[in-house]
Formats: structure tokens, sequence, C-alpha cells
């Protein structure tokens, strides 16, 4: 034969304050003329003693209507028959039960047992509660590790029902959280010693400061215990209801800081009262309190004393006890037994009981049967002492938790303070709300972090590290040209195209624009090269005239001359217009501008090279050529050779005409403001054009350069075609590869020194003469043979 089931471990006497809340309520409700009026609730208390065998035991005894084992009320009308059950504390014992009583119909309404799982009606049909499931506390817990930045915890719960759904639960939610943890332990109060050490020693080796303990309040217990022996590290540690809110838990100083939810404190009117109020029969007649007496008061009750204790001698006082069972400052559990019992009581209220004319009439012979009760309690909504009281289709009340911490005193033991609230019926971001100062831990008054990587600040993104969680990464700068401006970026943004990062790379500034201007030094040099060439040629221009009936002068037609100086200063002054923001206008102008003007100035030249060539050939005996090249052939060599790159570039500006372009390519983090060519064919027609004639110049130049003359032009038109060619041949890989603004300012050296070529290689000899040497100018100079 098996042994006989017995009780083992140490007396609770806050499960003692428990049955004595449900007595209490039961005879108010007896002495009540408006809930049963007439109608006597008895009773029966048994002792599971916190063990499943012993609870399924009780199960079937209720069942079965079986003798009372603790106390029987009297005068029952219905004797035997069990209608409802207040109970269990624990999850895993309520589980045990349900499964019972289920099959009978009985209900079960459990002040403490807080497991997700029993929510499931399909499972756990009869059973109801007046604590709230364990999925709301979960859930509040991982709003609560959220609100304080932790995205790295440890994670410890009882090897139970209610430890293992609770920490589930909980994980579930601080995933979606984005909540990281360390470790997860399991463990029970029955676990080899060599097991508790090792969790200890987990959380002692942990980098995670914060602690999150899904524990009933006896596995917590030899826990700390252990941890006690030898201090870890500090840890913050955050409870759950069955241990922060419990008072004999206070008595672990190093967890002083803990913070948790707990059930709503609550004032029962005239229970402190009841609870004092044992007479020495009352004590002696019961078993339990017969051990609760002798417990708290180390003596023995009509016993022989031992060597432990003395025999009770009467002068014992009860009010002077400090114990568990007569603190009622912190009435949270015990409301809840307070208000299954009123449950019960409403239900069984609502299957017999009838209003009429503002009385209540009740049958107190009419025999119903627990279904009944069971289909009211589903219906039951009230309030007793202004606490409401419901359940919903899960046979689970509204969740309301207060946040608790255990804050230091001045006399340097813990307290437990109400510092905020939650409220889960509330909308979405507004069930937490926490109003008074935290303590943490260590006393301290900052927020402890605990994250695995600090936040990686704007500027950078998060790079998970190989083998870790989520919330263990690299901070790596985001890459060139994005950004990232908040907090612990997964990604970069790219900046749009007008925009570049700022340094630190978490703002998208306007990209700088960049095009040659007067403002810059190099804009300033050109132009003001630019301004002298032109005061130059004109300067020129007012010594010819001047001096225009000279013979240095007049040779090779004057009127040529004065046509090549003023096409040369408007060359020096178109270079003007490629310097400044480029506009529609000034783009088509200065191409255009450029290469008509170049071809009038190599018109000219080449016109000038002709005459030469032809008045030598006038000279040879016979010869009337000069006839077929006077001044009105060469006029319309200048007007014909201008006019064809008039032609190309009017087609040039009607089919594609040059734009301003906003260059976005060149340098990623500044924009180039820029001519586009429109049609690049145009712009190489016309610089082809402008080399064909003055390749053609050079070759007539060359040609003509050895004619008898001591003032032979020919020379010096070909050393400035020399130049000219030499600096546009070197423009075409040079304009090719400058960038940006460089560009432009290749293009502005190019016209420059060409032109400076033309006008100091053609004219510069010719005014030396005339200013320095006029002694040469003479038309019999000028002929001799000898130069």
């Amino acid at each position: 034969m098996p042994e006989p089931l017995r009780c083992s471990g140490s007396f609770h006497s806050r499960e003692l304050r428990f049955s004595r809340a449900m007595i209490f309520a039961i005879e108010e409700i007896n002495n009540s003329t408006e809930l049963l009026p007439g109608i006597q609730l008895g009773y029966q208390i048994h002792d599971s003693c916190a063990s499943v065998p012993v609870t399924v035991k009780v199960a079937f005894q209720l069942a079965n209507g079986l003798d009372p084992v603790f106390y029987t009320g009297e005068n029952c009308t219905q004797s035997g028959m069990v209608m409802a059950i207040v109970g269990e504390s624990g999850s895993t014992p309520s589980i045990s039960m349900s499964r019972v009583i289920g099959s009978y119909n009985i209900p079960q309404v459990s002040h403490f047992a807080t497991c997700a799982c029993l929510s499931d009606k399909q499972q756990y049909p009869n059973f109801f509660r007046t604590i709230p499931s364990d999925q709301f506390q979960a859930d509040a817990l991982a709003k609560l590790v959220k609100h304080f930045g932790w995205t790295w915890i440890g994670a410890v719960r009882s090897d139970s029902d209610y430890g293992n759904n609770g920490m589930a639960s909980f994980l579930n939610a601080a995933r979606k959280e984005g909540i990281c943890v360390e470790y997860s332990e399991a463990f029970y109060r029955s676990n080899p010693r060599s097991r508790i050490q090792r969790v200890a020693e987990v959380i002692r080796r942990s980098t995670a400061v914060v602690v999150v303990a899904f524990a009933a309040n006896g596995d917590m217990r030899i826990l700390l215990e252990e941890l006690s022996l030898q201090p870890s590290p500090p840890r913050q540690w955050i409870g759950s209801e069955s241990w922060v809110t419990s008072p004999d838990m206070l008595s672990f100083s190093f967890c002083a800081g803990a913070i948790g939810f707990g059930i709503q404190q609550s004032v029962i009117p005239g229970f402190r009262d009841f609870l004092l109020d044992l007479s020495p029969s009352e004590v002696a007649a019961s078993p339990v309190l017969t051990e609760f007496w002798e417990d708290a008061f180390k003596c023995r009750l009509g016993k022989i004393a031992d060597k432990d204790a003395h025999v009770c001698d009467g002068t014992e006082d009860i009010h002077t006890l400090q114990s568990p069972y007569t603190d009622t400052s912190q009435l949270r559990i015990t409301n809840m037994v307070y208000k299954a019992v009123y449950a019960i009581a409403h239900a069984i209220h609502n299957a017999v009981c009838h209003d009429t004319n503002s009385t209540t009439q009740c049958d107190k012979f009419t025999r119903i049967k627990s279904h009944q009760v069971l289909t009211q309690l589903k219906k039951v909504n009230f309030s007793q002492n202004g606490y409401d009281v419901s359940f919903d289709s899960n046979g689970d009340p509204v969740a309301i938790y207060e946040l608790v911490n255990w804050q230091k005193s001045e006399s340097g033991s813990i307290e437990l303070v109400k510092v905020g609230h939650y409220d889960a019926s509330l909308p979405v971001g507004q069930e937490f709300r926490i109003n008074r100062n935290l303590t943490w831990v260590e006393g301290g008054t900052q927020v402890p972090v605990s994250v695995c990587t600090a936040s990686c600040p704007p500027g950078t993104r998060k790079v998970l590290q190989n083998g870790k969680p989520i919330c263990c990464y690299d901070c790596i700068p985001c890459p060139e040209g994005e950004i990232s401006n908040a907090t612990d970026s997964s990604d970069c943004s790219p900046c749009s195209k007008e925009f570049w990062p700022n340094a630190g790379r978490d703002t998208c500034f306007p990209k700088p624009v960049e095009f040659l201007s007067y403002n810059e030094v190099l804009g300033i040099i050109l132009a003001a090269f630019s301004v002298g060439g032109a005061c130059l040629a004109i300067i020129t221009a007012a010594v010819f005239l001047r001096h225009r009936t000279t013979p240095i002068v007049r040779a090779n037609n004057s009127e040529l001359s004065f046509l090549l100086l003023f096409s040369l200063t408007l060359c020096f002054l178109c270079s003007l217009t490629f310097i400044g923001a480029p506009s529609e206008w000034s783009c088509m102008l200065r191409h255009t501008a450029f290469g008509i003007t170049f071809v009038l100035c190599i018109s000219c030249v080449l016109g000038k090279t002709l005459v030469v060539l032809m008045a030598f050939k006038a000279t040879l005996p016979g010869s009337n050529i000069m006839k077929w090249f006077g001044p009105l052939q060469q006029r319309m060599t200048v007007v014909f050779f201008t006019f064809i790159q008039v032609l190309i570039c009017t087609i040039w500006l009607v089919l594609s005409p040059p734009f301003p372009l906003k260059n976005l390519t060149t340098y990623k983090e500044r924009i180039i403001l820029e001519c586009a060519l429109g049609s690049a064919i145009g712009f190489w027609a016309v610089l082809g054009y402008i080399g064909l004639l003055a390749i053609f110049c050079f070759v007539l130049a060359v040609l003509a350069r050895k004619l008898p003359d001591n003032f032979n032009e020919a020379k010096l038109i070909t050393f400035s075609m020399l130049i000219f060619c030499a600096v546009w041949i070197t423009f075409i890989p040079a304009y090719v590869s400058s960038p940006g603004k460089f560009t432009v300012a290749v293009e502005i050296f190019a016209i420059l020194a060409s032109s400076f070529g033309l006008i100091l290689c053609i004219f510069a000899p010719k005014c030396f003469i005339i200013l320095f040497k006029p002694e040469k100018n003479t038309k019999k100079h000028l002929m001799s043979k000898d130069f």
C-alpha cells in the first residue's frame, strides 16, 4: 500500500490569511440582507500543501461530497453538494484540480493561479479567476523593460506551469519589442542544490544587468538565499507578481531597487479585526490554527514542552505578532479571495433569487446544480468595496496592475512602494504610467544600462555580429552619399541627387553649386586678361589710326588690319561670356560668339596672307592678278568664310542649342553648373571649321615666308598661325580631361592665348617700328631687299 499523503515543508501563514479571508467573506454574505437573504452558505477548507497529488485527492473528495476535513458551516440544506471551489493558489495544482472537477461542471474560481494556459476554455471550461492572466503581466513586463531601454536581459523562471508558461509569454512579447535574452534558466524548489547553484552562477557570470524573474514565491526565496551566500555583481531585478509583492521577500536587501507588477492594494473593512479575533477554543479546535499558533509563538499548545519550545501559557498576544498573517497593509491577493467568494455568491444569488417590487426573494429550498452556478458565473458583473468584478469569455478579469518598487527607508529596511500603474483596458500606448521616482539597484537614481551593444549614433548603421542575438551588433559608418538620422538605424538612406551628407553623415545638405565666377581668383585673373587684351587691341587700332598714312600701315591692306583688330577685340571680350553662372542665353552666346569672331579673325589673317602672295605674283612681268584680287574681292573673301561659320552656328542653335546643365556625375559632393553642348557635332563642327581655316592660312603663310621684302608680313603670320594651331591642338585633350569649372577655364585660356598670339605676332613688330623706329617706316626701307 502507498504511504498516506502528508504535507511537507514549512507553514505559510500568508496562505492561512487567504483561507481566513474566505471565511470572512462568507460570514459577511450570510449576514447580508441584500445578497442571498435567508440563505446560509457553508464551506469546506482543505490544505493542498502546494502539492499536486494532495490537490488531486482533495478535488476528488470535494467532487464526491465527503466529510469536511477542516470546518463545515451549520444548517446547510444541501449538505455534501459542492456548488463551487475557491482555489488553488498555484497554477499547476489549479490545472490538476480543473481537470478533475471539470467533468462534474463544478466551477472553480482561483485567486492566485495566473498561468495564461488556464484561459483555454477548450481544456478548462469550468475555470475562472479574479487575478489577471500572466499573458497580461508578461506583456506589461515586456513594455516595462522596453520603456527603460533595456535590450539585453537575463531570465529565470520556476520550472512549473506558472513559470514556464509565464516566461514563454514574456519572451514572445519581449521578442516583439526587440529585446534580447542572454540566458533563460528554469529551477524548482525541490531541485538538488547543485541545480540552484548552477542557476546562481549563470546570473553572476552574465553581462546582462537586468534579470527578469518569473517565479513563484517559494522558488524565488531559495534562489535568492543561494545568491546571498556569494554576492553577485549588482543586478536590477524585475519580478512577477508572485514574489515581488510578497512582504517576506523584502528581507533580501541586495535586491533593493527591484521593480515589478502587483495586484492593486485594497482595503477590506473589518478584516484585520476578524484576523485578530481568535479565541483559544477556536485555535485548539483547528489543527491548522494550532500549527499556526505554535509556529508563531514558538510554544506548545496543550502539549508537553520540548527542548525547542515551551508550553503556551495563555499570555500570547496575537495583536503584537509581526507575521504575514497579521499584515494587512498590502492586501492584494487576499482581496482576490474576497472577490472570488462574492462572485460565487452572486452567481448563486442569480440562480435562486428574484427581484420583485424592490425586494429580493430567495427560495432556499430550491435544489440547484453546479452547472447552473457555472452558467451564472459567466454573467456576473458587480462592484464590491469599490472593486469591479466580472469575467470575459476566457474567465479572466480586467487586467489592472500596480507598478511597485523596492525602496530603502530611512531606517534601512526595504519597503514596497507604489510608483505607477498598468491598465490593459486602456488604448495601446496609454496603458503604462509612472507617477513617482524610482530607486534602482544599489539605491541609485539613474536608470541602469543593460545592453549588449551601445546604441549606434546617427551617421552609422547596425551590422549584426555573427552567431549572436540581434541586440549584439557593430556600428558601421554610412557609405559615401548616404545618411542615417536616427539612433540604431539598420540601414542608411541615400541623399537625393542634389544633396550630400555632412561630415557626421546624419543630415543631407544641398550640394554646393560650382561654376567659374567673377568672385574667385581664377575668374578675376581670366577676366583681367580678357579686358586687358581687348584694351591692347583698341590701343593698337588707335596707333594704326593715328599713323594710317604711313607705309607700314598701308602695306597689306590697312582695311583688313583694322577689321582684324576689331575681330581680335571681340575675341578677347567673348571670353567674358564664359565666366559667371550659365544661363540659357549665355550658353548659346558663348559658343556662337566665340566661333564667329574667331572665323572673322582667321578670315582677315587669311585675306592678308593672300594679299602678300598676290602682291608678289603681280610683280612678275605680264601679271594682272591684282585686278582679280582687289579690295572688293578681299572683303568678299572675309564675308564668305565668315558666313559659312554663321550658317554652321545657326543650324546648331536651331537643331540642338547649348543649354545650362547641372552636372551631378563629375563630382559626387558638389554640382557643376555648366553649359551642355546640346549637339557635340555642332560644337566640333565649329572648332573644326576654325581649325581648317587656320591650317589653310598657315600653309599659305609658310609658302609666302621667303618672298623678298624688308618687311614680309607672311613671316609674322606664319608665327602667329603656328602659335594658334599649337594652342588649339593642345586644347582638345586639355578640354576633354579637365573637370568642372576648369573645362571653362581651359577654353578661355585657349581663346586668350591664341588671341594674344595673333595680336603680338602680327601687330607688335609694326607698332614697334611706328613708335620706336620711325626712320624705318618709309617706302624705301620696306622695298629694300636687305632685311
